[in-house]
């Protein structure tokens, strides 16, 4: 019996963190579209910066997911 309550505590984070991956990803896919450039850099409304740490944030935490996983 515990190890079937195991089996089913497993597939639950699992899912827990497939749908929070899914969500950031879209987040961060929601944030970007309305950032991106329209006409060049010189009048460019989006700020390379804050993509810059949007897509360095979603990699740290892609890394830090896949790592307590590993554990």
């Amino acid at each position: 019996m515990p190890e079937q309550h195991n089996k089913y505590r497993f597939e639950a984070v699992m899912n827990l963190k497939n749908t929070l991956l899914a969500a950031a990803f879209l987040l961060v896919l929601a944030v970007a579209l309305p950032l991106r450039a329209q006409t060049g850099c010189d009048d460019s409304p989006e700020d390379p910066t804050i993509v810059l740490a949007l897509v360095g944030g979603a990699g740290a935490l892609a890394a830090g997911v896949l790592r307590s996983h590993k554990r």
